[in-house]
């Protein structure tokens, strides 16, 4: 008897649909599934006989086929358990089920238990898409898949919890409501007030909030640079639900969504190591997973000692920064993941870190012992394309001994954020229908519609791309941060004071670097 149950796999951050095929026929007691199966999948044979025998059924003592078609795309991973199982007791006539136009998912244990599985939200906005009526998911996946309106969402301990739904049909779906308010932002832990004195910096980096703007901090080791870098997500405007659902996904189908947990609130602030590699930073591996700069989608890069990491690791940020996205290509596919993400990196000027204090005349700080080569070469492993990638780049000067002691506590991260979200919503409502949410991504046209200047401004900022030799990116970067600097303010143009910030944001890096 031929039974047919669907199923579907995560492909990158979207799902596609699979069917299931399972034949049961007269023949030599037999097991084999086709279909571009890999290893973890073929070993479903032993997992769906020992799950089914467990659960008090008995596995047809005949040959048992089963196909997944599509069967010219590769299958992996143990997802295709339960509905293998399913398909199998329909095909052997011991399962007649109710429930009609459902897909299932779920790894299955020797024991019958029905197991967490990655890319389960993936999995359920698919199911929504084919037009599934309902959707059966790991007890531990079900918050996760339940966030998708339009499908019902059956979560099942046990492939025996499985077959009794599917043979009464009587269970009601879990509620598919989403209370985006319920995941408040750590201040007990982190907080703006926290950072002692760096008003100028604290300045850049709630406008690097408020527009989406990369930023590089150049400082002595012990100036703050790791403690302000670590705070800027506790002034970020909150996600709103679309945003959530994409780095939710992103999540999912990397493994790292943690059982139970629905949908992540805040935006993501991604740290990793200068020993990261090439496939961790961009995403990789025989089968494409999303790597950090995915994982920062919609929140925060941080690469701490800019200098550290390898070259070539650096540079291939470059297209993110500019796309939002990462496309990584295989010999039988192309996957793309989101990538639209804040960079904020933090350097020292100088290999012992000494540099700009002591030419700052900051007298407690021990004297620079780098040579001249040293501090080129150390410069050196920035690329020129790379900084003209960010928006702002600025001085984290040392703190004197009467800073680092003062009790005085300056603005909270609440007090702050209300400023960022306004200067957001201004965005918003400016480029509504267009895609862009913030002015980090405005593109060409956006730039010439609402970066308005006179003429004063103007010719003060043909000056300033003749002094500093900016390039046409470096350019838009001044407009782009010019635009945010008016949205702090409140005012609907661009004006000379703006411009004038913003330059002098591209500037400290023609004094470091040359």
């Amino acid at each position: 008897m031929l039974a047919h149950v669907d199923s579907l796999a995560a492909l990158g951050v979207d799902a596609y649909g699979v069917q299931v095929e399972v034949d049961v026929s007269q023949g030599s007691i037999s097991y084999a599934v086709v279909g571009l199966p890999d290893a973890a999948v073929r070993e479903s044979g032993e997992r769906v006989r020992a799950a089914i025998r467990n659960s008090g059924f008995s596995m047809p003592a005949r040959r048992v086929t089963v196909n997944l078609a599509p069967a010219d795309t590769k299958k992996q991973g143990p997802s295709f358990d339960l509905p293998i199982a399913l398909g199998v007791l329909i095909g052997d006539g011991q399962l007649k089920p109710k429930l009609d136009n459902f897909a299932a998912v779920g790894e299955l244990g020797l024991n019958g238990e029905v197991r967490s599985i990655t890319g389960v939200l993936p999995m359920a906005l698919g199911a929504r898409q084919l037009g599934k009526r309902a959707l059966l998911v790991p007890k531990a996946n079900g918050a996760e898949a339940a966030v998708v309106e339009g499908v019902d969402v059956f979560p099942v301990e046990s492939l025996a919890d499985a077959l009794q739904l599917l043979r009464e049909a009587n269970r009601e779906p879990l509620s598919s409501h989403v209370d985006m308010s319920d995941e408040p932002y750590h201040e007990d832990i982190l907080d703006w007030s926290d950072v002692k004195g760096q008003e100028g910096v604290k300045r850049a980096m709630e406008i690097a909030a408020a527009g989406g703007h990369n930023i590089l901090l150049v400082g002595s080791p012990g100036s703050g640079k790791t403690l302000l870098s670590r705070r800027l997500p506790t002034i970020l405007p909150p996600m709103q639900l679309n945003e959530a659902l994409e780095v939710t996904k992103l999540y999912s189908v990397a493994g790292l969504l943690g059982a139970g947990r629905s949908l992540i609130k805040t935006r993501p602030f991604r740290s990793p190591h200068h020993t990261v590699s090439h496939a961790g930073l961009v995403g990789g591996g025989s089968y494409p997973r999303p790597g950090e700069i995915s994982l920062a989608h919609n929140g925060v890069l941080f690469l701490d000692e800019l200098p550290e990491f390898h070259r070539d690791v650096l540079e291939v940020m470059r297209q993110p920064l500019e796309d939002g996205n990462v496309s990584i290509a295989r010999a039988a596919q192309t996957l793309t993941f989101p990538a639209q993400f804040q960079l904020v990196g933090a350097m020292n000027p100088c290999p012992c870190g000494s540099l700009l204090a002591n030419s700052s005349g900051i007298s407690h700080v021990k004297p620079c012992t780098c040579t001249a080569p040293q501090i080129r070469r150390y410069l050196a492993k920035i690329s020129g394309p790379l900084l003209d990638r960010i928006d702002i780049h600025i001085e984290v000067p040392s703190l004197s001994p009467e800073e680092l002691m003062s009790k005085r506590a300056g603005e909270n991260s609440a007090q702050v954020r209300r400023r960022v979200v306004a200067a957001r919503q201004k965005q918003l409502c400016r480029m509504k229908g267009s895609g862009i949410r913030s002015n980090a991504h405005m593109n060409s046209k956006a730039l010439q519609q609402f970066c308005e200047m006179d003429s004063g401004t103007k010719d003060m900022l043909k000056a300033a791309i003749a002094q500093f030799n900016l390039t046409g990116r470096g350019y838009d970067r001044i407009l782009k941060v010019s635009r945010t600097i008016a949205d702090l303010e409140g005012v609907p143009n661009v004006e000379m004071h703006h411009v004038a910030e913003a330059i002098n944001y591209r500037s400290f890096d023609r004094k470091l670097f040359g």
